[in-house]
């Protein structure tokens, strides 16, 4: 496997503000979480040629549009792609701006968790930049996919929570020949209507039914599946009974931990 140097998708003349921080999440205290990015870059780590697929897709890691759990929903869910023979890049998107101060960043994120209508509402900001940001990545993949040993027709796109909703506003609002070739929304978080795109990239859905952000994932999860049944588009959905939320690449000893070995079963059985 190889790691490249991270992709500039934009705005080089920008001071990259980014402020790294522990995840909470992890219990070895090694994964990190990104806020205030406001430069989007894309890390690709390649397959060894012996093993490669030929598949590639983009990693959107999510966070509450305000964060990016980069290594626990992207750099180790890539490597772990990578070593299946599948080429994944991973996409640290442009955030909501949080304070600096810790204390002050402690408060917001109490009060977008006890109030998700807030996050429908920075939804509606965040829609175009997160359309941009993923079709930025989507466009560099094609661009190099001879020079990667890819194919530019098998470029698909997972994302997790807010990541899911970056790889939906790509999915959803992208123009014909650049969207992903296929999609997979994890733990989604979507707000507003499901207009599904003809033709409507096929989708893998995973979530765990104890989520604990609720309805907020849940129904996202079970909309889109809705959405894309009564399309007649391709779709497979699986629901863990145990997982929490922010499952991403941890294992846990639940349910849940099966589903990249399932997204992998699914992209081969999907004909990519």
């Amino acid at each position: 496997m190889q790691r490249l140097d991270p992709i500039v998708l934009g705005f080089p003349d920008l001071t990259d503000a980014t402020i790294t921080t522990a995840d909470d999440g992890d219990p070895a205290g090694q994964d990190r979480v990104l806020r205030n990015v406001t430069i989007p870059t894309l890390t690709p780590f390649l397959p060894d040629p012996a093993t490669r697929t030929g598949v590639s897709v983009v990693v959107a890691p999510g966070g509450a549009l305000h964060f990016l759990a980069v290594d626990n929903e992207g750099m180790n869910v890539a490597q772990r792609l990578a070593e299946q023979g599948i080429a994944a890049c991973v996409l640290q998107y442009r955030l909501a701006p949080t304070p600096v101060e810790e204390s002050a960043v402690e408060a917001l994120v109490s009060r977008i968790f006890s109030d998700h209508a807030i996050l429908a509402e920075i939804s509606a900001d965040r829609r175009k930049p997160a359309r941009d940001d993923g079709a930025a990545a989507l466009a560099t993949v094609r661009e190099n996919a001879a020079a990667w040993g890819l194919d530019p027709d098998k470029v698909g796109m997972v994302g997790f929570s807010a990541g899911a909703f970056v790889t939906l506003a790509t999915t959803l609002d992208g123009a014909d020949g650049e969207r992903p070739s296929f999609v997979a929304p994890v733990y989604p978080a979507w707000w507003g209507e499901i207009v599904v795109p003809d033709p409507a990239p096929p989708m893998f859905l995973a979530w765990a039914t104890d989520d604990g952000l609720g309805d907020t994932i849940i129904d996202s999860a079970i909309r889109l599946y809705d959405a894309w049944r009564h399309a007649g588009a391709p779709v497979e959905a699986h629901a863990y009974s145990r997982g929490g939320h922010g499952f991403g690449a941890r294992v846990q000893g639940a349910p849940s931990d099966d589903w990249l070995a399932a997204f992998v079963r699914w992209i081969s059985a999907s004909g990519f």
